[in-house]
């Protein structure tokens, strides 16, 4: 499946006929679960209508740790394998990656403020969640600082494998130390701690952030594979 993909004709190819589905199938999903989430959902007993911050603050939370799992991933790819499309896919994710952690801390410090009576702390998950986005601008950074598009993958590739201890951190550091944040909600092994009002909405936000993650890159794949091949039309031009 992965060398079916190297292709980037038919990666193209593929691209044309699904951009115009996810599109549909992420506003459906955004407008459904924004619906769901300001009209369907109660407000919290403690926390009022606030709580509704969490219908963009999980799924941006979830998506962040995600898209840096994946860019890790296609980092590991084109190391070993060397896959022509790996290190593009990763370069491509990485602002997305970085757009939905910054709208993880925004969205916090907005959530925070009320309930803690502060817009930051400097707790375990906060910490390590700005050490993720300082992750995707370095990646970001590392990926456009050659003038030789492969070296750039490498340096990133590399330091999206080493930035993956930080991952862990994030998703455990209220197990591992007295933070703020509550513990897991959803992922539990018993049952969700959440009433199926809340979660409904929150499940529908979360599939909304992942269809829109999927939808824009693909489009800037795209957009970097079409930029790759005017620059060699350009090469063979000068020659």
């Amino acid at each position: 499946m992965i060398n079916y993909f190297a292709n980037p004709s038919r990666f193209l190819k593929m691209t044309e006929k699904l951009l115009p589905w996810l599109v549909r199938l992420t506003i459906l999903f955004f407008i459904v679960g924004i619906y769901f989430g300001l009209f369907y959902s109660p407000a919290d007993y403690q926390q009022g209508d606030t709580v509704r911050i969490m219908y963009v603050h999980v799924p941006a939370a979830w998506m962040a740790l995600a898209c840096y799992v994946f860019i890790a991933t296609m980092g590991a790819l084109s190391l070993v394998y060397k896959h022509p499309l790996a290190g593009l896919a990763a370069k491509s994710a990485a602002p997305i990656g970085a757009s939905f952690t910054i709208i993880v801390i925004i969205t916090g410090s907005l959530w925070g403020k009320p309930i803690w009576g502060a817009w930051w702390v400097w707790d375990a998950r906060l910490s390590s969640v700005l050490v993720l986005f300082f992750l995707y601008l370095g990646h970001i950074a590392l990926s456009y600082s050659f003038e030789n598009p492969s070296r750039g993958n490498k340096a990133s590739a590399i330091l999206a494998l080493v930035g993956l201890v930080n991952i862990p951190i994030i998703k455990f550091s209220v197990d591992w130390w007295n933070t703020l944040h509550q513990p897991a909600s959803i992922t539990r092994f018993d049952a969700p701690a959440i009433d199926p009002s809340m979660l409904i909405p929150l499940i529908i936000m979360a599939l909304a952030f992942f269809l829109y993650f999927i939808t824009v890159l693909l489009v800037r794949i795209k957009s970097e594979l079409t930029s790759q091949k005017i620059k060699s039309l350009n090469i063979k031009m000068i020659k």
